[in-house]
């Protein structure tokens, strides 16, 4: 019985860690552009190449892995 139990509660861990993985790439899907701004801002407070900044900053996350989906598909 004891082991029964046990083999639950590593379920429900598992199913918890994946809940809150499945949050974090969300999350970081919806902000992602936001947040690459915001490295890029401090990348260029702490004396970093600010024209790499801009040409980072200058597509969008979305239209970046739309690219990358396109040139990875098998043919």
């Amino acid at each position: 019985m004891k082991n029964s139990k046990s083999g639950q509660t590593m379920v429900e861990y598992i199913i918890i860690v994946l809940i809150i993985a499945i949050a974090a790439l969300a999350i970081v899907g919806v902000f992602s552009d936001r947040v690459r701004e915001l490295f890029g801002f401090a990348t260029e407070e702490l004396g970093g190449d600010g024209a790499a900044v801009e040409e980072a900053l200058s597509e969008r996350s979305v239209d970046w892995v739309k690219e990358a989906e396109s040139q990875s598909a098998p043919r």
